[in-house]
């Protein structure tokens, strides 16, 4: 997945990372967990069978930085944080859940690595903190428009909350973290201005996980890639002025002009 994300023309690959006894109770591992996408017959024994080790995660690292892309992780408690600090990751990205935990969002901000911050099931109110506590120690962050919902139906996807946050945090760079299916709409967030984009990516979809069924497969990433690079670069100026790519068709205006000119003469 690491290749195809690289080969698809992506900047990073990021995955979640867990210190599961230090993140959960033992009443919350020992339960009994059945849903159809269960690993296990308790929820520890669900988790301990996703969860990378560190000596896989500092492996999957190096076959990143081999390859030439990025590798990080969503540090989903304070202890999976001062692994990934070790690990000397380019950048922490904090998962919506914990948007709202302060005393993990001071923590990681006192790291001084930028920061990615999604911002599902927030309101803007505890967004404002948010920005406040990490600010406070770290100003080399961006927040995510997100949604907390997958797959996430279009009409909940509130686009608009990118210009709001440009308003609010214009010091920043705004982003989004989409969960929807397709890429149209995050193409139409980075024409909104997302400096930063992510998704969830796949190898199949109808994989077992409630989250490949709002993944990208290959072929919607590298499409998904191109669209916005090409509206990166659509994007252009905001000067308004007559371009050298003009200058043809802005002569032959001249000359058409010129030559349908009549004069006219005077009523009598």
């Amino acid at each position: 997945m690491i290749k195809m994300a690289k080969d698809c023309g992506a900047d990073c690959a990021k995955f979640q990372k867990s210190e599961l006894d230090y993140k959960f109770s033992k009443r919350a591992l020992e339960h009994l967990y059945n849903c159809k996408h269960s690993w296990g017959k308790t929820y520890g024994d669900h988790k301990r069978h996703l969860e990378f080790s560190h000596d896989q995660y500092r492996e999957l690292k190096k076959y990143a930085e081999e390859i030439g892309i990025f590798f990080t992780a969503s540090g989903m408690d304070e202890m999976a944080v001062e692994f990934l600090h070790e690990l000397d990751v380019p950048f922490f990205k904090v998962a919506s859940c914990d948007a709202n935990n302060f005393p993990y969002l001071a923590v990681t901000s006192k790291k001084g690595r930028p920061m990615v911050v999604s911002t599902g099931m927030q309101s803007m109110e505890t967004i404002r903190r948010v920005y406040k506590t990490v600010r406070e120690h770290n100003q080399n962050f961006t927040l995510l428009q997100c949604t907390s919902a997958y797959p996430l139906d279009p009409k909940d996807v509130n686009l608009s909350v990118i210009k709001e946050y440009q308003k609010e945090f214009p010091d920043i760079p705004i982003g989004y973290s989409g969960h929807e299916q397709g890429i149209y709409i995050t193409v139409a967030a980075v024409a909104m201005g997302a400096k930063v984009v992510e998704r969830h990516v796949t190898l199949d979809k109808t994989w077992k996980g409630n989250d490949h069924e709002a993944s990208l497969e290959p072929s919607g990433l590298a499409e998904l890639v191109r669209a916005i690079r090409l509206v990166e670069m659509a994007k252009g100026s905001p000067v308004k002025q007559m371009l050298p790519c003009e200058k043809n068709c802005h002569d032959k205006s001249v000359q058409t002009t010129r030559l349908i000119t009549v004069p006219l003469r005077p009523v009598s």
